[in-house]
């Protein structure tokens, strides 16, 4: 993890990995493939993201194989993979939107109902925090450029409301918890 307990690429793929396996065994071939599409899908391809290993999950003692050798092997998450993914989906994101904090937040959804109630509402309050040090954020940048008027003040203003409108689905989803 960086400094501040946010994901690196690679530990986001691992997540992934891991959370996929948390719902139930899969083949190796299926684990790659799903992990693949899933990451590819919500950020496009990245060689950065793309690079953890299955094999290195295995070495660590995250996944084991139950049965079958090759493409083909049925692979398990084990007691220390389930304590990584949860280490993993309740790390801190980003403030600032990038292609990376997209991917952990779409994970952080995806594998939301693996956590229990106060450790979803805890990464529901995360989101809005994050949400509102973007807001704070856009709204002094604006602030400062007000009197220039145009086209920075018009992607701002789109921004800002596309900001608005996240908090606000953000604090449905916590009311829905």
């Amino acid at each position: 993890m960086y400094a501040d307990n946010t994901l690196t690429p690679k530990e986001a793929t691992r997540l992934c990995a891991l959370g996929m396996l948390a719902g139930g065994d899969m083949t190796y071939a299926a684990l790659a493939a799903g992990v693949r599409y899933f990451v590819t899908h919500v950020m496009g391809p990245s060689l950065e993201v793309m690079g953890t290993s299955i094999e290195l999950l295995k070495h660590e003692g995250l996944v084991s194989t139950v049965a079958g050798s090759g493409d083909e092997s049925m692979l398990s998450i084990t007691a220390e993979g389930r304590a990584e993914f949860k280490t993993l989906l309740t790390a801190n994101i980003k403030t600032a939107e990038n292609d990376l904090n997209k991917l952990v937040i779409a994970l952080k959804f995806r594998f939301m109902d693996d956590l229990d109630a106060v450790d979803r509402h805890a990464q529901i309050d995360l989101l809005v925090h994050a949400v509102d040090n973007e807001l704070a954020r856009l709204e002094e940048l604006r602030a400062d450029h007000a009197d220039e008027g145009g086209h920075l003040i018009d992607w701002l203003d789109r921004e800002l409301a596309d900001l608005e409108s996240r908090r606000a689905w953000l604090n449905s989803k916590r009311e829905q918890l």
